[in-house]
């Protein structure tokens, strides 16, 4: 069995393949090493010969999670790592190895899966937007606050700002104006990502009229898939490029 790992600001999501790499086992999203421990020996028949992840965590954080995988299973993990050239896409920062990995991940399974421009959305804890071009050059990106933080700065500069995920789940399911602060804010923030799309859709028809491809993934992707009806919603899409970054054999 392979076990997978997406190390984000907020939560570690997992899977267990099997060793074909097709089959898929067992996964899900936790908020901590001792969590996931929980998770995978809970797995049933679990025998993992083989660990990869990606982490945008310190180097501290992320050797104390490879250390404890090493203890409890036996196992070697593979960490992907920056590369100015990776199957075919050329990374476009002038510090190839400041940028994220989980966006260079997402952008190798993108381009992989497209073989064509690729606009790569992902809305985590971060929004973040990148463009490759068709023959694998990345042009750059965008970063700005996801959901996640732009609630959170409302809840914590905002003293009366007071709600419960249930209720800004359902908040969001039509974007009238709010009548309530629930509403108001979880509303505002979606159409402040819809808004963000537009523009990036914008920006990309500008260097390549209808030739891309729009990726959306990332917790929140769904908030926005009614905006760009022709976009593919890949929630694994990092998982499709740290196979490619990190591969068994």
């Amino acid at each position: 069995m392979i076990l997978e790992l997406d190390c984000g600001n907020s939560f570690i999501k997992w899977r267990v393949l099997h060793l074909d790499e097709v089959r898929l086992i067992s996964e899900g999203t936790v908020d901590s090493d001792a969590a996931l421990l929980v998770c995978l020996r809970n797995v049933p028949g679990l025998a993992l010969k083989h660990c990869r992840l990606v982490s945008v965590r310190t180097n501290e954080e992320t050797q104390a999670l490879t250390l404890m995988l090493g203890r409890e299973f036996g196992i070697n993990v593979l960490c992907a790592t920056s590369a100015r050239v990776t199957s075919g896409v050329r990374n476009g920062y002038e510090e190839f190895e400041r940028l994220g990995l989980d966006r260079w991940l997402a952008m190798l399974g993108a381009f992989h899966l497209a073989s064509r421009a690729c606009l790569v959305l992902d809305f985590g804890t971060a929004l973040t937007s990148d463009f490759v071009a068709s023959d694998g050059e990345h042009l750059g990106g965008y970063i700005c606050p996801g959901m996640p933080l732009m609630r959170n700065q409302l809840r914590t500069h905002t003293r009366r700002i007071r709600y419960d995920d249930v209720a800004a789940s359902r908040a969001v399911e039509n974007l009238a104006p709010g009548r309530s602060t629930v509403e108001a804010v979880e509303r505002g923030c979606s159409l402040m990502l819809r808004g963000f799309v537009l523009t990036q859709l914008e920006l990309a028809t500008s260097y390549w009229g209808d030739d891309f491809t729009v990726f959306l993934t990332g917790g929140d992707a769904a908030l926005v898939a009614a905006v760009v009806p022709q976009a593919k919603l890949v929630p694994d899409l990092v998982f499709v490029g740290l196979a490619m970054a990190c591969p068994l054999v």
